[in-house]
């Protein structure tokens, strides 16, 4: 019994000597120094997320009695995609590095990219860390920030003419020309299902008589996922020689971008985006549906949402297509409470065709025919020869 009561005090005593020592600012609590994340692997239901927590203990002892307890959390923006931590952890003197593997269910990917889009193409990425030590009665907490942007739907923008060819048998090409096209995020009709969008097509008719645009279509794919399709019902009627803007609707299924997202890491934070249009055109007895191939918008879009992708890569392979010299980030030390030991980077650039690039994200080359045709020099669209061949006057 005396030797139960002797350790009991000499408990109490380094108890005393370790509160005594933080209030008098000899013993200081840990803290973390450095948060480290990477994308580890994708499977069609979850993807891994290894992370390195570097936690400096000042003190010139190992914390123990009581130990010490760790939590993070990773999110994009608002959307918490992983949270560890450990609890009971004796720390030796100087700094220690803490490994933590968790992981995340994909099905946080269509809430995640819902935020994205109601924020103007801006995620937020932050990782929140807190420290605690039960025998110092001290905790700590920090965040590490870097932000992504994007700029997909901008890219559909275009003032260029381009002619549109039937391919059909006894039509004469171009059938008509897409003098412009315009895109935009439907926001206020965003919803954690969909993503719509609004799209307008200013289309010349060169032909000498009216034909009527009945139906525009679409398919939306990414890295060959297809994410989105459907038809528009138009019932725009374009006289001959005369121009009309043509406004069409699509839209992501949200549900579907799980799947997109393991291609997206699989090929290492990669993605071609892809819409494909079509147009029902309707004139002289005659029914058409004309691929819109020069209009078709293809964009690659790169992220590096850790900022370390190239050092841990998660994936090989490309998607096909080729792309631009990429604008990668660098990451700048903001100072903080901690001693500035947490990064925050935001990286931009600018595509070659002059559209924003954030974290790798470029616009991919569309070819374009050229028209034989001459352009009037009363409203300088092209036109032709009228022929006679039958089938939509063409």
């Amino acid at each position: 019994m005396g030797r139960i009561r002797q350790v009991g005090v000499v408990g109490g005593v380094l108890v005393a000597l370790l509160a005594a020592g933080v209030l008098t600012g000899v013993l200081g609590a840990p803290s973390v120094t450095a948060v480290e994340n990477r994308f580890a692997g994708v499977s069609e239901e979850r993807t891994t997320i290894e992370t390195d927590l570097v936690v400096s203990n000042p003190n010139p002892i190992g914390v123990q009695l009581g130990g010490v307890s760790v939590d993070y959390t990773v999110r994009m923006n608002t959307v918490p995609i992983a949270s560890g931590g450990r609890e009971g952890l004796q720390l030796s003197s100087g700094e220690s590095t803490l490994g933590f593997t968790t992981e995340m269910d994909n099905e946080q990917i269509p809430a995640w990219w819902h935020t994205h889009v109601e924020n103007g193409e801006r995620t937020q990425v932050e990782i929140d860390a807190d420290v605690r030590s039960s025998t110092l009665g001290r905790s700590l907490s920090v965040t590490q920030g870097r932000s992504i942007e994007t700029d997909i739907i901008g890219q559909f923008n275009s003032t260029e003419t381009r002619p549109v060819d039937a391919n059909a048998p006894l039509v004469s090409d171009p059938v008509l020309y897409i003098n412009e096209t315009r895109g935009a995020w439907d926001r206020p009709n965003l919803t954690r299902q969909r993503t719509p969008m609004e799209l307008a097509f200013t289309v010349h008719n060169p032909k000498p008589i009216p034909y009527t645009v009945s139906r525009i279509g679409y398919t939306v794919s990414m890295n060959d996922v297809e994410v989105g399709a459907g038809e528009t019902t138009a019932g725009a009627v374009i006289s001959p020689g005369e121009t009309e803007t043509i406004d069409a609707r699509a839209a992501i299924e949200n549900d579907n971008l799980d799947d997109w997202w393991v291609t997206h890491l699989q090929r290492n934070q990669r993605t071609q985006l892809r819409i494909d249009f079509y147009l029902v055109v309707e004139g002289g007895g005659t029914q058409l549906r004309i691929p819109l191939d020069p209009v078709d918008y293809e964009k690659t879009i790169e992220t590096d949402i850790f900022g370390n992708k190239d050092q841990y890569p998660t994936g090989t392979g490309s998607s096909g297509s080729d792309k631009s010299a990429v604008s990668e980030p660098t990451a700048t030390p903001t100072t903080t409470p901690d001693d500035g030991v947490l990064d925050t980077a935001t990286a931009s650039g600018t595509d070659s065709d002059g559209g924003d690039t954030v974290l790798g994200t470029d616009g991919a080359a569309t070819s374009t025919p050229t028209a034989t045709a001459t352009r009037s020099d009363d409203d300088q669209q092209p036109t032709e020869t009228p022929t006679d061949d039958g089938l939509l006057a063409l």
